[in-house]
């Protein structure tokens, strides 16, 4: 029992800090991506880590059987260069008992590395569309903020507001649009000064309408005394329609229980995927120990590199035979347990392989 605690304190305190890093690298590329997003107003700052918050337990069901895998690759690894393993083998523990503890270990990852992928996942991604669809859905006088100057979008002007209300009515409003066509050389400008203004939507929500009260609007062509000006008690416009998002959902934002009931090969392959993900964990477990074996010369990290590219190989044929999947190339009968059984035979043959020469040498100059 002391054993096991001491290589569950080693395995697990090792899993969550390269789970932390992992987690920090990918958060932080999202988080600049959703950056980028603000910058050229599709998104709001202020839902950012909203979005952040529902995607991590996706991010989370992928990096922790990797944080697991390199955290059995480090702590094993460490424990043949201090010649741990050695003195763990003259006390009677063998790699195949120290192996089961390992399993245990990997089935309490394994349930909740299933909890997430099966339940809190797809919670969490649905959530977080729902907002990114509703930051679709927003014209650009929802966005807007005073005293900034906002684009109108494919080039069509720039807006400005002086003051936003809480009831969303618009302050002292300016509007510059380009009236006329490139192609054939008018270049018509329209200006637009209100007092204030305010936005309607249709009963469907699909159509916008910009209604500005007691204002001016000037439309000529710059340079020339070629324009007109109109005063105007009220003046509406339409804005850019804003058509409905149609299609299916996510696989990854569709509940589990849906995808159990469906005949969709895409929704059967993205099921198989989410129950893939626990069988991972008990794989990179077979996997990792073995390639762990590893002399004082070698050093702690002499194998890492070759064991992540294996890890890497492992998780490219899981999604390529998931596409295949999905797209009817390969029956959905098929599943993705070909893949597992593959990569759980190699671990198997490097188990049996036994230990290399120069580690066992080493291992009896240490029971000497």
């Amino acid at each position: 029992m002391i054993i096991f605690r001491y290589l569950c304190r080693e395995i697990l305190s090792v899993t969550f800090a390269v789970c932390f890093v992992l987690l920090l690298i990918l958060v932080s590329g999202r988080f600049v991506q959703y950056l980028g997003n603000v910058v050229d107003g599709s998104l709001d700052v202020e839902v950012i880590f909203t979005v952040i918050a529902y995607r991590m337990p996706g991010i989370l069901e992928l990096t922790l059987p990797l944080a697991f895998f390199v955290a059995v690759m480090l702590s094993f690894g460490r424990m043949y260069i201090d010649n741990e393993m050695s003195v763990l083998k003259a006390c009677g523990i063998s790699e195949n008992k120290l192996l089961g503890y390992t399993l245990i270990i990997a089935a309490f990852l394994a349930v909740t590395v299933g909890w997430l992928s099966l339940s809190v996942s797809p919670s969490g991604m649905a959530k977080s569309e729902l907002i990114l669809v509703a930051q679709k859905q927003k014209t650009v006088l929802d966005k807007l903020l005073p005293n900034k100057f906002y684009s109108l979008g494919s080039g069509k002007g720039i807006t400005y507001v002086e003051d936003v209300a809480e009831t969303q009515t618009l302050d002292n409003v300016f509007l510059a649009l380009t009236k006329g066509s490139q192609t054939t050389n008018d270049s018509r400008l329209v200006l637009i000064r209100a007092e204030s203004g305010v936005q309607h939507k249709s009963a469907d929500q699909r159509e916008s309408f910009l209604v500005l009260d007691q204002g001016y609007r000037v439309e000529g062509v710059p340079g020339t005394h070629q324009y007109q000006i109109t005063h105007f008690k009220e003046f509406g416009s339409r804005m850019e329609s804003r058509a409905p998002i149609i299609g299916d959902a996510k696989s990854s934002a569709i509940v589990t229980s849906e995808l159990l009931a469906s005949d969709d090969p895409k929704l059967q392959a993205a099921l198989q995927w989410r129950l893939s993900l626990p069988l991972m964990v008990f794989v990179a477990a077979l996997l990792a120990i073995p390639l762990s074996r590893t002399n004082p010369r070698q050093g702690r990290f002499g194998r890492l590199l070759p064991a992540i590219l294996l890890y890497f190989i492992y998780m490219v044929a899981l999604n390529a035979l998931r596409g295949s999947l999905e797209s009817g190339a390969v029956p959905i009968t098929v599943t993705l347990l070909p893949v597992h059984l593959l990569f759980l035979s190699i671990g198997l043959a490097l188990l049996r392989t036994g230990r290399p020469k120069k580690v066992a040498s080493s291992a009896l100059g240490a029971q000497s």
